[in-house]
């Protein structure tokens, strides 16, 4: 299907080449005009996009497309005209509540690795047996005599060559994005392969994410993308954070995956994100439909050919601006790729070939421990500095006092450093003992509480008590992924119980504007704004109050479960094992762990303490008896009063739930305008009944009327 569009030609549209920016003023224009020059905007603005984002070759200048952009924010606001595709929504919309859990077009499946160039042949010996027994793909295939120097003169069973597509294997945050009739729809993390988070809106915001396609496209498009962000842009960004008093990111994929799952798709818009889209059998299609891919992907016959391309990406992988730890080879043939199948957890017709871990050699000056949020003591290997894979490395984690004792690692040892994924330096052996035997303590070096084992880990005994804990506590409480309490950054929270103003969470709540304009860089305006993220934080979601609570086990998605379960605080505080196994994703292990946090007397004290000071988690309605409950709808097209999200959350509200495709467990497929055939033909398949969009909105209308 073509997509018509008024940037496809350059003189049918003034805002492609040499755009005029001295625009009339909008109240000068009437609806029509303006909806045809908005029209117009976002086609060259979609244009423009695809110059800057896929080809690397912008044709205007960062002014003007600001211009251009700014006068379709000032048309769409002044004349209230749709907006929901536009470039315009790039910058953000309105706070999500929580993340949704959406099924996946077709599984999202692993991908076998290994760093063993054995292994990889291995693969490569599989994949010609099975396609020299018969079936597709025969136009990959090539007659070739595989003896070599190394084979002792004996042939591989299968005198074929296969060709594959070599592509990097990058360090981001797989995604899987949705597109109907061409216009994007939605977008989902990977999950556990089966589903995954819904990210449409952060998605959204992503330059490099086309919000509809271009040329010739199918009715129906799910393709698999890698969000990552760029070398240069995590560094800038990480400086940002540390100046503003918050923590940096760890690594380039950590800054991804934790900026994709922001409730929040305003704070998505301002992080430097970009993405990759990749798919073997439509790897040709791609940029034609407007699909960013990176330049470094080869078609090579044979596996030696692939393994030299691994090779020499491997000597490249220094210069690009994105974090790569490997290659993928897959078979070049959608015949044959159907002809292998797949396993229940990945492809036989793909392979990662890793790159070896970076390491060096250094020495260990001192080890210390380090206590965490739940009083986990870890060893820290304090090293003479060294550069591993072109970054600076002076200090390795020793993970636990089992692993430590297993290395057998001593003060002044000369050890091999890696880093795992290329971001996390760890010891992996000792070259040479030193002369210094290290013990590990007995009690916190922070606060001298006894330090337990628990098998290979070790903990804190001191709870809150001890400051790390409390300092780390504090910082998870007050963070994003909590109550996102503004101003109460490391560095701040660091002060503040140097002070001793803050000795337990409760605490918080008890700092007095005076006692905190008095501390060193803060002043009166700086107290201020503090006290009233305070008490703006004192009515918080149930589910976002648990995340800030650190309770184990337990991210937004669970916390949100819970809180749907159990209404309210008290009822899931005094919740057994049997109850909590109940919540969806919540199994034994998970449950007894929720269970030991809220006996534990230390944390109920805390909790008290802050429902004393006012704070007090918004009750859940748990709507019993809905006739929706436990429904499952599927929508293609759109709806005349709801937007899709819209949409989303009245079922939830209900106890169903919205899925992304047709499967057997769907009850209801919702057709609005414009609906996409595929999930049609997937509804009449599977034999799921149709409701129209006004059908729709009137089951609605009446089972809020029996609310």
């Amino acid at each position: 299907m073509a997509a018509p569009d008024a940037a496809d030609s350059a003189t049918d549209n003034p805002y492609i080449e040499d755009p005029d920016t001295e625009f009339a003023p909008v109240e000068e224009l009437g609806e029509e005009r303006a909806r045809e020059q908005a029209e117009r905007l976002r086609s060259a603005l979609r244009h423009h996009d695809h110059r800057y984002y896929v080809e690397s070759d912008p044709v205007v200048g960062d002014r003007t497309y600001d211009a251009l952009f700014a006068r379709l924010e000032a048309l769409e606001d002044a004349f209230d005209l749709p907006a929901e595709n536009s470039p315009t929504q790039r910058v953000g919309g309105e706070p999500l509540d929580e993340l949704r859990t959406v099924e996946h077009v077709a599984p999202m499946l692993s991908i076998d690795s290994s760093g063993d160039p054995d292994e990889v042949r291995e693969f490569d010996r599989r994949v010609r047996r099975e396609l020299a027994s018969g079936g597709g793909g025969q136009q990959s295939l090539a007659e070739f005599d595989s003896r070599g120097d190394e084979s002792d003169g004996e042939s591989d069973p299968v005198d074929i060559a296969v060709e594959y597509v070599c592509e990097p294997k990058f360090d981001g945050l797989s995604i899987e994005v949705v597109y109907e009739n061409g216009v994007y729809e939605r977008a989902a993390t990977r999950g556990d392969g089966a589903e995954g988070d819904d990210v449409t809106a952060s998605v959204r915001t992503i330059g490099s994410v086309p919000q509809r396609l271009r040329g010739e496209y199918p009715d129906y498009l799910a393709v698999r993308g890698e969000i990552y962000m760029p070398r240069e842009a995590f560094t800038a960004h990480n400086r940002e954070r540390v100046e503003r008093g918050d923590d940096p990111f760890a690594n380039p994929r950590n800054a991804a995956a934790g900026t994709l799952r922001q409730l929040d798709p305003s704070i998505t818009a301002e992080r430097p994100l970009a993405c990759f889209f990749f798919g073997a059998e439509r790897y040709a299609k791609l940029p034609e439909w407007g699909l960013r891919v990176t330049d470094r992907v080869a078609v090579v016959n044979g596996i030696e050919a692939a393994i030299e391309y691994r090779d020499r990406l491997g000597e490249d992988r220094e210069d690009l601006d994105y974090e790569i730890d490997g290659t993928v080879f897959s078979v070049n043939d959608l015949a044959a790729c159907e002809r292998l199948g797949t396993t229940s957890r990945a492809p036989r017709w793909a392979y990662a070939y890793k790159f070896p871990a970076r390491s060096e050699t250094t020495r260990i000056a001192d080890i210390t421990v380090q206590i965490g949020r739940t009083g986990r003591a870890t060893p820290v290997a304090l090293l003479d500095p060294v550069e591993v894979g072109g970054v600076e490395v002076s200090r390795a984690t020793l993970h636990n006092p089992g692993e430590l004792e297993e290395l057998g690692v001593n003060v002044g040892d000369e050890v091999r450093l890696k880093r795992a994924g290329d971001v996390i330096p760890y010891v992996t052996a000792v070259v040479e003992g030193g002369e210094r035997t290290f013990e590990f303590p007995a009690r916190c070096p922070i606060c001298d509480s006894p330090i337990e084992r628990d098998g290979p880990l070790a903990f804190c005994t001191g709870g809150v008590a001890c400051p790390a804990q409390l300092q780390r506590a504090v910082e998870h409480y007050a963070s994003r992924e909590g109550l996102d309490i503004e101003g109460l950054g490391e560095e701040r929270v660091e002060q503040l119980i140097d002070a001793g103003l803050v000795e337990s969470l409760p605490d918080l709540y008890d700092l007095r504007e005076a006692d905190l304009a008095a501390l060193d860089g803060w002043g009166a305006q700086s107290a201020a704004n503090l006290r009233d993220e305070l008490d703006r934080s004192t009515e918080p979601a149930l589910a976002d109050f648990l995340t800030a609570l650190g309770v184990p086990e337990v991210g937004s998605t669970t916390a949100t479960a819970l809180a749907r379960k159990f209404g309210d605080l008290d009822a899931l505080m005094d919740a057994d094992e049997e109850a909590l196994r109940d919540v969806p994703d919540v199994g034994p292990r998970v449950a007894s762990e929720i269970r030991e946090f809220f006996a534990n007397e230390r944390n109920r004290e805390t909790i008290a303490g802050l429902r004393e000071r006012g704070v007090e988690p918004e009750a859940v309605e748990i709507e019993a008896g809905d006739e929706l409950a436990g429904l499952t709808f599927v929508f293609t097209g759109g709806l005349s009063n709801l937007t899709r999200e819209e949409a989303t959350e009245h079922v939830e509200r209900h106890g169903a739930r919205s899925t992304g495709s047709v499967s057997g467990n769907t009850d209801y497929l919702v057709v609005g305008d414009d609906p996409g055939q595929r999930k049609r033909d997937d509804a009449d398949a599977a034999d799921v009944p149709e409701l129209t969009g006004s059908e729709f909105e009137a089951l609605l209308a009446e089972r809020d009327a029996a609310i």
